[in-house]
């Protein structure tokens, strides 16, 4: 019994001299679904994702000028190219994770309409968005309102957020009335959570095809390259599309 005790012991001794760290970074529409998948990964492989949260826009200044990131989940594929391109990136390690959805929310029951009628009807104080600049999400928001012709009367009444996490903190919080956000903050297990929504047609807007990419910094950590193939199991996938993403 002793024996098979220490044998044991020894074993996981083994286990976490090869388990390894990385660092993601993950577009912030993202954050529910990689917490979640970052927990089972944990649980399954010992390896530690270590997670930062934020615009698609803004990771791609830093990892440019050498933040430390191993694996860089982006809110569109255009960014992760570009990194590969660049030789920032691990050419050839790059797939669509994600396919994301743009929904126009509010915070409050039956103020959205289920067309997205009530835009024109102009009776709402601020309209939430993403800096188009840096967050695709808020890009795929002034694709649609160009597509309605509401641009120009919308406008004025934006409140920009630096990322899609902020956009949705403005709604939450009453600071604006309605706001464009990523579907995967607002729903859950084939339902939105909670307030009323309009789920933007796809044919409004470009696909929001997400990417990952592993970094030239990530190229040899065994933790980089487990967590670029779990993303591409069963498991992770399942998550992702419980948040209302689609997948490739």
């Amino acid at each position: 019994m002793k024996r098979l005790s220490v044998l044991f012991t020894a074993l996981l001794v083994a286990a976490g001299l090869h388990a390894a760290e990385v660092q993601v970074a993950v577009a912030a529409n993202f954050t529910a679904p990689m917490q979640q998948i970052a927990a089972e990964f944990e649980k399954e492989t010992g390896h530690v994702a270590k997670l930062s949260f934020g615009a698609t826009g803004k990771f791609y200044a830093q990892i440019t000028n050498g933040a430390p990131f191993g694996l860089f989940l982006a809110a569109d594929d255009a960014t992760p190219a570009k990194l590969e391109q660049e030789g920032h990136a691990v050419a050839g390690s790059r797939f669509t994770y994600a396919v994301g959805t743009l929904v126009l929310w509010s915070s409050k029951p039956n103020f959205v309409d289920a067309k997205g009628e009530v835009l024109k009807s102009g009776q709402f104080n601020k309209v939430s968005i993403a800096n188009p600049k840096t967050a695709p999400y808020g890009a795929a928001a002034v694709e649609t309102l160009k597509k309605l012709n509401l641009l120009d009367a919308v406008q004025p009444k934006f409140v920009q957020g630096e990322n899609i996490s902020q956009t949705l903190q403005f709604v939450s919080t009453g600071n604006a009335d309605l706001g464009f956000v990523a579907l995967s903050q607002v729903f859950q297990d084939g339902k939105i959570t909670n307030g009323s929504a309009w789920i933007v047609p796809a044919e409004m807007h470009d696909p929001i095809l997400q990417d990952v990419v592993i970094l030239k910094r990530g190229e040899n950590n065994p933790a980089v390259s487990a967590l670029h193939a779990y993303l591409k199991g069963d498991k992770a996938r399942a998550i992702i599309q419980r948040f209302g993403y689609g997948i490739r």
